[in-house]
């Protein structure tokens, strides 16, 4: 697998720091219909992508049924011409739910402060994993590609 750093040099952008921003990724997984995509937050932690789910979404499902995803992390700004892309493949593996790795996920989209965070995100750091059934999506990237591809504004 090819490391962030030597993407890094490869894109001509800051991959690690470009995953590290609170962005969208879409994640697809692969079900006997075909392919199914959806918005996920991530955290990008030990060169591997982190996605909370479980037996309440489709995505726990399909990917105990059919481990083989893909992971697209991008931004498109059209005033300024910055179009960059992140693209991982592999097979993802449904792990256990820890507190610490879920509160900097949920931190990195809502804040420091808990206090002003939606119940519906809160209750995954407070409710017994056991309980709820949340486990992390994890996903070490079999192959992993960026690209820059902006272009200058004309004024």
């Amino acid at each position: 697998m090819t490391s962030a750093a030597a993407l890094s040099a490869t894109a001509g952008f800051d991959v690690e720091a470009f995953l590290a921003r609170p962005l969208t990724a879409r994640l697809a997984t692969v079900t006997p219909a075909g392919p199914i995509v959806r918005p996920v937050w991530f955290l990008w932690e030990e060169a591997e992508f982190w996605t909370l789910t479980g037996p309440w979404a489709r995505l726990h499902q399909q990917a105990a049924a059919d481990p083989r995803v893909a992971l697209v992390v991008d931004e498109c700004d059209l005033a300024t011409g910055r179009v960059r892309q992140v693209i991982a493949r592999g097979r993802a593996e449904l792990v256990p739910f820890d507190v610490p790795r879920g509160r900097r996920k949920l931190s990195r989209y809502l804040g420091a402060d808990e206090s002003r965070w939606a119940t519906r995100f809160s209750r995954y750091l407070h409710t017994d994993p056991a309980e709820s059934g949340a486990v992390w999506l994890r996903l070490a990237p079999a192959r992993l590609s960026a690209q820059d591809l902006s272009y200058t504004v004309e004024p």
